[in-house]
């Protein structure tokens, strides 16, 4: 599964309590720094990913009545430039790369700034940052499921996309993150 933005703040939670609860990591700086930091790099990738999906859209514009002509399917379109473009915009398409490149990039970080001790390899440490972020993001359904499960027992029916369901969602989301330890 692909992160996407909302998914960033848990994240980067989940990434500092794996980190500050394994048994071979010393934290050296305030938690909050570390969040900060990670949250910064899982949305810079993000947004890096955005402005090649933004030249990907440009690009087929332009040859849009030469596609329309030759019956061209947009989305395969799409996704073949979008792969051809994505080394020139230091883009990983697949996901369990990219989730790796993401954690290898906290990891060094967190070095550079001298945020953590551990007493085993980087390597290990960068495991655990990318078993982070792929738990979270296994995860994720089953929690987004489950809540949406609880607000259709609700008396009151609330309306999905309303501000008042999004605010439900969001507080139930969260409570059901900390049932399960990431938050």
């Amino acid at each position: 599964m692909r992160i996407k933005m909302p998914h960033i703040p848990y994240i980067a939670n989940k990434i500092i309590l794996d980190i500050s609860n394994s048994n071979f990591v010393e934290l050296k700086d305030n938690i909050d720094k570390l969040n900060h930091n990670a949250k910064i790099l899982l949305e810079a990738d993000l947004l890096q990913e955005k402005k090649l999906d933004e030249r990907v859209k440009e690009l087929l514009e332009e040859q849009e009545e030469e596609m329309e002509f030759m019956q061209i399917d947009r989305k395969n379109m799409f996704w073949l430039v979008k792969k051809k473009l994505a080394s020139e915009f230091g883009v990983i398409l697949n996901n369990e790369d990219r989730h790796n490149n993401l954690a290898h990039l906290i990891l060094k970080d967190f070095i550079e700034n001298d945020f953590i001790n551990f007493s085993v390899s980087e390597n290990r440490v960068k495991n655990l940052i990318f078993s982070s972020i792929e738990n979270y993001l296994k995860n994720y359904e089953s929690i987004e499921d489950e809540v949406s499960e609880k607000i259709s027992h609700y008396k009151r029916k609330l309306i999905p996309g309303s501000e008042e369901y999004e605010l439900v969602f969001d507080k139930l989301y969260q409570e059901e993150l900390k049932k399960r330890g990431m938050l």
